[in-house]
């Protein structure tokens, strides 16, 4: 017998419809999980505004930052039981490339990231791979559990910084990822400062208990050097995906600071390699995640240290994922936007 669910297809031309989708029972090495909600991120953001529409086509179920519970599962399948809280950590890889080989699957060179080159979260059913399958605590609320892939970015970023307890921070972006690893960092023993430039997300920030700085209205870099006794940030996180941003990623660095990249930018960013020179600093990329960055993004989330509830500013339900993704353009105090899917 065929059964259907509900699915959010994005259509292309900044359209959504809702259509029934083929409930399909879940092969050899596969999970199929009621999704319970789905985050919306700046890359289905960047779906949304048509940019990607050679990646993924007219006719794509968007969504990866999800919670659900287990549904079903197929043949060879051990370790989750059916009405089980999980998330999935959307990275499928082929296994035989150098970087896998190399034991950096989630770099692959041939990676699919769930959600985008296949159907994703943002319907009520979804049949994964189980080697993405992470288990939730029993207890976690399934809201804040659709915030755990965005955290094991952070997670992912905070440990390729190397950064230890005491050192001084400075977060360029307080957007949804920046804010986020503002968090994890915090949590690291980081004394962190968050660089932004809309007013609502200084005020999520300052709520948070972070110390701020508007660009636009002080001087970054004589603030921070104020603020460190004359040192520079010992680690630097550009979230800002902005020539302005990379401008001063250098210019609040330590002497010996490590950078991350965390942002993806749009055209090739002009980057001050001199003061790599001059100071010593380290530039580091910060792709994706690993599952040892989700395993610490579930802890941080079921601690409450990610303030997930203010974290999340809006849920809408499925039906009305068109509105949620038009508002997304329009709304200036939204920082986390959930889809409840069932």
């Amino acid at each position: 017998m065929t059964t259907k669910h509900k699915a959010g297809y994005y259509k292309g031309s900044k359209s959504f419809t809702l259509d029934a989708a083929e409930t399909v029972s879940p092969g050899a090495g596969e999970v199929a999980i009621k999704v319970a909600y789905c985050g919306i991120c700046g890359t289905d953001m960047h779906v949304f505004h048509g940019n990607m529409d050679a990646r993924v086509g007219h006719n794509r179920v968007l969504g990866h930052e999800m919670s659900g519970t287990v549904a079903a599962l197929g043949d060879g399948v051990d370790g989750f039981s059916v009405g089980q809280k999980v998330t999935v950590r959307p990275l499928s890889h082929c296994g035989k490339c150098p970087a896998c080989l190399a034991g950096h699957e989630h770099i692959c060179h041939n990676l699919k990231f769930l959600g985008l080159d296949t159907d994703g979260a943002m319907q009520e059913v979804w049949t994964v791979p189980a080697f993405t399958v992470h288990t939730l605590p029993d207890d976690m609320p399934m809201d804040h559990a659709a915030l755990v892939e965005p955290v094991a970015v952070a997670c992912h970023d905070v440990r390729l910084s190397e950064l230890t307890k005491g050192e001084d921070v400075v977060v360029i972006g307080g957007g949804p990822i920046g804010m986020l690893v503002a968090l994890v960092a915090r949590d690291a023993g980081g004394k962190v400062i968050v660089s932004e430039v809309n007013p609502n997300r200084l005020a999520i920030a300052g709520a948070l208990g972070f110390a701020t700085i508007n660009p636009v209205e002080q001087d970054l870099s004589a603030e921070v050097l104020s603020a460190t006794n004359g040192k520079g940030a010992d680690v630097v996180f550009e979230v800002s995906g902005t020539q302005k941003g990379v401008d001063a990623m250098t210019a609040v660095a330590a002497t010996r600071a490590r950078i991350v990249m965390v942002a993806i930018h749009a055209t090739k960013p002009q980057i001050d390699l001199f003061q790599f020179f001059w100071r010593e600093l380290q530039l580091i990329g910060a792709r994706v995640y690993e599952p040892v960055d989700y395993e610490k993004a579930i802890a941080l989330v079921a601690s409450g240290a990610m303030s997930a509830d203010t974290i999340i500013t809006d849920i809408s339900p499925l039906s009305e994922i068109q509105g949620a993704f038009e508002s997304l353009d329009t709304n200036p105090t939204a920082m986390k936007s959930l889809i409840k899917v069932s």
